[in-house]
């Protein structure tokens, strides 16, 4: 029997995976991308008897590999919180799948082990912008305001890696941060003593003061949309960027656009704080589109379609906080 490990790579995904691994070592081949490559199942080689652990991308996106999978004989666990339409009723097939907007991917795994390694989970959630829920299980833990803002940090700092056009675009490929995770159970210790933290934290610090000061495209009460440049640090920025104008502005929705490979634009999507429901059905508008009701995506948005994208975005969340 193989053991096959698909996640996100991003902080979710990432932390997830460390949970799980953490209270039940495996060796497993491990299969990610960055942020947006999603359709991962497709890229699972098991036979029957094999397992598959899936981590934080979406079922819909996956069905047809899940349902090959299935059908094969190999058994999958999967946790998420991305919509997934109709899960399927297969022998093999088990779902912890929970939409709701308070949690993440890494708090399912968290209610799923009982809390055996809360730290890491209260760290995605802060990477993954579930912060009410972050700082709800950290006060839980007994945690103090320096600690929790290391978790923070740290969440967001692992969600940075992930965006990107390619993996040329991190500092570090998801397997290789995750690696670089393996051999911490303690978050803190990890902070301290590993190297790639202390790479993300100035990369992410250098990249953020760029984005900083750039000037919305469309700004308004309900709404702002940022357009960043062609190239490699707008493209890391884009999600915790739009993470950090959705904290500023909770009662606001945001729109972060950058160019990718095939010079269309690559979009993420925030929800206001305040109603944080709204950015998957926009973003599922457009032929790429998909993602959560707080927090969504376009991968491949077409420049001609700029003007549309705007003015629904626009509409879409006027009508929402209406």
């Amino acid at each position: 029997m193989r053991r096959f490990d698909v996640f996100n790579g991003d902080a979710d995904g990432l932390c997830a995976l460390h949970q799980l691994r953490l209270n039940e070592p495996a060796d497993s081949e491990l299969i990610t991308g960055v942020k947006r490559d999603i359709r991962l199942l497709d890229r699972v080689s098991a036979v029957s008897g094999d397992r598959v652990t899936v981590l934080d991308i979406s079922l819909d996106s996956n069905r047809d590999g899940l349902m090959r999978l299935l059908d094969t004989g190999v058994s999958i666990e999967y946790f998420d919180h991305h919509r997934c339409g109709p899960l399927p009723q297969h022998s093999n097939f088990t779902p912890h799948i929970d939409l709701s907007a308070e949690v993440c991917t890494s708090i399912l795994v968290d209610r799923h082990l009982q809390g055996k390694h809360r730290l890491w989970a209260i760290a995605a959630a802060f990477g993954d912008n579930v912060s009410k829920s972050a700082r709800e299980l950290a006060a839980a833990s007994g945690l103090n305001e320096k600690q929790t803002g290391k978790l923070a940090s740290l969440g967001e700092y692992l969600n940075y890696n992930s965006y990107g056009d390619s993996l040329e675009d991190l500092y570090f490929s998801p397997v290789s941060l995750y690696r670089e995770m393996q051999p911490y159970s303690d978050p803190f210790v990890f902070i301290k003593e590993s190297t790639a933290f202390g790479k993300l934290a100035a990369g992410f610090h250098d990249d953020i003061s760029r984005a900083d000061v750039l000037s919305p495209i469309l700004e308004n009460h309900h709404c702002a949309a940022y357009l960043l440049p062609d190239a490699s640090w707008a493209r890391r920025v884009s999600g915790v960027f739009a993470n950090r104008l959705a904290n500023s502005h909770p009662e606001r929705a945001h729109a972060i656009l950058t160019i990718n490979r095939h010079g269309d634009y690559t979009v993420s999507v925030r929800a206001p704080i305040s109603n944080r429901q709204g950015a998957d059905t926009l973003c599922m508008m457009f032929s790429t589109g998909g993602g959560r009701k707080a927090a969504a995506g376009i991968n491949r948005l077409p420049v001609t379609d700029l003007e549309r994208f705007l003015d629904k975005f626009s509409s879409c969340f006027a009508q929402a906080l209406s």
